[in-house]
């Protein structure tokens, strides 16, 4: 395809402008979809309301009177002629404008008008005038140095030049179906629409691609996970995996004993393991885990453990360690800060097969990581995870069996698009002892009861964890930051009690410092960003206090107070917010993460429910998920039949679908 650079008007400036707003192809500028549309709707001068917004076109009467003042200011003063009769125009700072505001010149104007002096205050001066009584004006997400106008005109410009070379992904026999316009019609009339009815036809068709595209990427790679379906041939000894159950130091749920037992029928089974476990916060997915990976080694195989994050990687590290005291099972932990010596050790270690079980963060997918006899990928909080990354650890074995973890439970709706040929194991039983975190809402004039609360929990020897949205104070933000909240605790408990802060620019080394001594009780109240919703595991910890609670999404603040009520003791999570309460009171409501994720997915939809972004796997420009369900649906069908439909003639648009894959 023709570069960017080619289209007229683009040159050296106007191009990093707009990389900088990730439009690097033809392709993706004509795919820079409008945010929002204003409906520009002339008004009659007779109608509108003293001090009321009014869009008006007319023809220029007198030549414009510009006077200066001090300080730069500017203002300009003209005459229009409209359908519904003259009247004085002002604006402000628009001095460049003087010599293109010629008598006679055609011209809308959008501001308030004051009716007494019969005088428009204008905020903006278009250089047309409207063509039908209402014009469809797009608006843009654009950067400093490039305006709306600018992307309109390299958007036409590029559309006008090379709309032939534009990729249609929709196969014609669902154009036809549907009754689809072609791509470079619908791109024109999505960036100029003539009417809403138009705009709102091209859309979905629009929507209908983009998504038909996405789940023909998600059935094909489910397709090729089929294809290579032939598992490792395992005996699994369930006396020894029923006797490591026996000596836990606690009892296992139904739930975790259900999702072992799955587990392990798919080890044996002759075809690989493509399972999902996602369990609440503290349900025990972890240890059910570990179990299959003992399960994978008296079968003669590797497992590989694989976390988003330094200190859930050690965490997981440590606890298998534990799990694993007093057999001969050797496990090792590769991070990103592991030293370059002890490295080369366990690459040796994972490719002879004295090692039979890796934790560890990418660092596992590296080139240089080679294994024996790899039979078990695990990989937790898998949505952090793009879909290469994933595929990367799985493709270190020959056939290993996979199995993906998530402690974030996944809302029906959104299960079904990306996991609908997954099996799925659900752990909903809390642990025995595991008691219901009490949640309260609280605004900043209550802060008094709130370090009352804490104080309670302090007495008793418990552990606080206080969590704020910024790390450092904003020029544009009041929000609550960890540095503002450290030096408050300190004038509230400095005296007593130990304060310290984490959190995600810090180095992973002094992270896992100041989150051991937490964990050994030297730090009793800890103050962070949310690094510490993952993973972290301080059974004595007993109070989650969250600062401008309504920044978060219910689903972080769910995983968050999932950080307490690890142990034995009642523990308690407080909501600060002087906004958006109603909100945040489905948590004192809700203690079920899965509820609490529907809850979630319909307020916010899919972009950030986790936190994060989806690391490629769900990044639309027009299509929403939750609004746009039904199209999905009709485009996950679809797209699955083409992808089965042998007797296509049409390979070239299949490879361009496939290829789509590759681009990420």
């Amino acid at each position: 395809m023709t570069e960017l650079k080619d289209v007229k008007g683009i040159g050296p400036k106007a191009l990093s402008l707009l990389n900088k707003i990730n439009i690097n192809t033809i392709e993706d500028l004509v795919t820079h979809y409008p945010f929002r549309y204003e409906v520009l709707e002339r008004n009659d001068l007779s109608k509108v309301e003293d001090g009321g917004k009014i869009i008006i076109d007319g023809k220029i009467e007198s030549v414009p009177i510009l006077m200066r003042f001090k300080a730069g200011l500017n203002k300009m003063n003209f005459r229009l002629v409209t359908p519904s009769g003259v009247v004085g125009v002002s604006i402000f700072n628009r001095a460049f404008l003087k010599n293109q505001l010629s008598v006679g010149t055609g011209i809308t104007v959008i501001g308030k008008l004051d009716k007494s002096k019969n005088v428009i205050t204008a905020s903006d001066i278009k250089m047309e005038t409207l063509m039908s009584k209402a014009k469809i004006e797009p608006v843009y997400h654009c950067t400093s140095g490039l305006t709306n106008k600018n992307l309109s005109t390299y958007i036409n410009m590029a559309l006008l030049m090379y709309g032939k070379e534009i990729k249609d992904y929709i196969p014609p026999v669902y154009v036809e179906k549907y009754n689809f316009l072609n791509k470079k019609t619908a791109l024109n009339i999505i960036h100029n629409p003539s009417t809403m009815e138009k705009l709102k036809e091209v859309s979905i068709r629009l929507k209908y691609e983009e998504l038909f595209a996405f789940m023909f990427k998600i059935n094909y790679l489910k397709l090729q996970n089929k294809k290579n379906s032939n598992g490792l041939v395992r005996n699994i000894n369930r006396e020894k995996i029923n006797s490591f159950i026996k000596n836990l130091p606690y009892k296992l749920t139904n739930d975790q004993l259900k999702a072992i037992n799955e587990i392990i029928e798919d080890l044996q089974s002759p075809n690989r393991m493509n399972r999902l476990l996602q369990g609440d916060v503290g349900s025990g997915k972890t240890i059910v885990s570990f179990i299959g990976m003992i399960a994978n080694h008296y079968s003669g195989y590797q497992s590989a453990l694989m976390a988003p994050t330094e200190i859930l990687a050690v965490q997981h590290y440590n606890n298998l360690k534990d799990f694993l005291a007093g057999t001969d099972i050797k496990v090792e932990l590769l991070t990103g800060s592991t030293p370059k010596k002890d490295k080369q050790q366990i690459y040796k270690g994972l490719k002879d097969g004295s090692i039979s079980m890796i934790v560890g963060t990418h660092a596992l997918i590296q080139e240089e990581v080679e294994y024996c006899n790899l039979g078990l990928v695990i990989t937790d909080e898998q949505h952090r995870f793009g879909v290469h990354q994933r595929a990367n650890l799985q493709n270190k074995g020959v056939r290993p069996d996979v199995l993906y973890m998530s402690a974030t439970p996944i809302p029906r709706t959104y299960a079904l698009t990306i996991f609908g040929d997954m099996d799925v194991s659900t752990i909903k039983e809390r642990p025995k002892g595991r008691q219901k975190i009490d949640t309260f809402v609280r605004k900043y004039s209550e802060i008094k009861d709130v370090l009352g609360m804490m104080y309670e929990e302090l007495k008793k020897n418990h552990q606080v964890y206080v969590i704020a949205p910024l790390i450092e104070d904003s020029e544009n933000s009041d929000l609550a930051t960890v540095c503002n909240l450290k030096d408050q605790m300190k004038l509230a408990f400095g005296e007593h009690y130990k304060i310290d802060i984490v959190h995600g620019k810090m180095a992973n080394g002094a992270k896992d410092i100041i989150m051991n001594q937490f964990k050994n009780n030297e730090i009793q109240i800890l103050i962070s960003t949310t690094v510490v919703e993952v993973g972290v595991d301080v059974p004595n910890a007993t109070t989650m206090v969250i600062f401008d609670a309504e920044r978060f999404g219910l689903s972080t603040l769910h995983q968050l107070r999932g950080r307490v009520g690890r142990g034995s003791s009642k523990s308690i999570c407080i909501l600060i917010s002087d906004n958006d309460t109603e909100r945040l009171k489905i948590m004192e409501r809700e203690d079920d993460g899965f509820v609490i994720s529907e809850e979630d997915f319909k307020l916010r939809g899919h972009g950030d429910l986790f936190g994060t972004k989806q690391s490629g796997d769900m990044s639309f420009k027009i299509a929403n998920i939750r609004q746009d369900y039904k199209i999905l649906l009709q485009a996950k069908k679809d797209s699955k039949e083409y992808l089965m439909d042998k007797e296509s003639d049409n390979e070239e648009l299949k490879k361009l679908l496939i290829s789509t894959i590759t681009e990420g």
